[in-house]
């Protein structure tokens, strides 16, 4: 988890007061970090295993949006910064761990401390610049293109994200993602 803060300019004496407010929570594959409607009310440090972020349509389809992998941040951000109900679902797709941080504890940080301020400002300079990157990527790349560049970025993807939920986050069927993986 402190692999995540080797950029900021957090002391050890700031990274120890993390340990001391932050627990560990555990979900198997299939359970929820969070549920659309729950207000998340959580931080997370993602410390083992893979969850996905997805939204359900008005006719079932699930839409999966962002897959996170061990050393990432894990939240609702949305719901987190407004306290309004969270528009989706975080669900581990293996068995997990996370370093979890409430949200009063988190802006009690920003609070008592510029450095914890800074970093929290960072880590959503970051998340925007991450949501950008995936807006622009669907508005000038074809599907092959993206399923090339993903192959690229994160090969784990590939081996470790079942089917349907690989292409669901590309924008295309299981069965345009199986030609292209053919190919």
């Amino acid at each position: 988890m402190m692999n995540i803060f080797r950029h900021s300019n957090l002391t050890a004496a700031d990274l120890d007061e993390l340990q001391l407010i932050m627990k560990t929570i555990r979900l198997e594959k299939q359970d929820y970090f969070i549920r659309e409607g729950n207000v998340c009310r959580q931080l997370a440090f993602l410390s083992k295993g893979i969850l996905r972020s997805f939204y359900v349509k008005d006719n079932g389809e699930e839409i999966t949006d962002c897959i996170m992998f061990e050393g990432q941040l894990v939240t609702a951000y949305s719901s987190l910064i407004t306290g309004q109900p969270a528009f989706e679902h975080i669900q581990a797709i293996t068995d997990c761990e996370l370093q979890v941080l409430d949200r009063d504890d988190l802006y009690g940080l920003y609070e008592r401390n510029i450095r914890w301020a800074n970093t929290g400002r960072t880590f959503g300079e970051q998340e925007f610049v991450l949501m950008e990157q995936r807006i622009r990527s669907f508005q000038q790349y074809t599907a092959k293109e993206r399923y090339e560049e993903m192959v690229l970025k994160h090969p784990h993807m590939i081996q470790q994200v079942p089917l349907q939920y690989l292409a669901s986050y590309l924008g295309i069927t299981p069965q345009h993602l199986s030609r292209l993986r053919r190919n």
